[in-house]
């Protein structure tokens, strides 16, 4: 005797299947905290150096502002190959433009307008870019390029996490945007595990 299997049965199946792998792989990464102490520590990055593997970089382009004649976010880290959003909230013109690694000048634009500049360059993470402005000589800020995407920004205290990394031995860095830095930290990141890294800017 033929049992015939309902076309909605197996969807179902599959789609239980798909839910429970995807809720698998997600129980197999781990996350990284910790703080990072010492003057500035607002403006640092904390990264996972290298991680195999290729990533794509966000469909949704993250926005860096220019308000009340300053970059916003001062620091702005991405995923190598990640499109820059530059806004314009202030009602007068601004321009962005960058000397590093070869330099780009996406020219002047007023209020509301938006540019957009892709980070598909950079050969050897991190490549921090500076942010200017021709018109605002003082005006600066940082697009901080990395290799992968286990990367986060302190907040206002110093804390960082990253989640969603891979179970796997990795070396831990930062950046700062003064001339303080930090020692890198070999770290071994446990599925559904978490990691605890602390540094101090010296």
């Amino acid at each position: 005797m033929i049992r015939r299997v309902r076309p909605l049965a197996v969807a179902v199946a599959l789609a239980a299947g798909l839910a429970l792998s995807r809720a698998t792989l997600l129980a197999a990464d781990g996350s990284i905290t910790g703080v990072v102490s010492g003057q500035g520590a607002t403006h640092t990055v904390v990264y996972v150096e290298h991680a195999g593997g290729s990533f794509k970089p966000p469909a949704k382009p993250p926005i860096m502002d220019q308000h009340g004649k300053a970059f916003i976010p001062h620091v702005l880290p991405v995923l190598v190959g990640t499109s820059v959003e530059y806004h314009n909230q202030d009602p007068f013109k601004h321009n962005v433009f960058s000397p590093d690694y070869g330099g780009f000048n996406l020219g002047a634009w007023g209020q509301g307008a938006t540019k957009n500049h892709a980070y598909d360059t950079c050969k050897k993470a991190p490549c921090v870019y500076r942010q200017m402005c021709l018109i605002h000589p003082h005006m600066l800020g940082y697009v901080v390029v990395l290799q992968n995407p286990y990367f986060a920004k302190t907040d206002d205290n110093g804390h960082y996490t990253i989640t969603g990394v891979p179970a796997g031995k990795y070396t831990l860095a930062v950046w700062h945007d003064g001339k303080l830095s930090a020692s890198s930290q070999s770290i071994t990141v446990t599925a559904g595990g978490k990691t605890t890294a602390n540094f101090s800017l010296k």
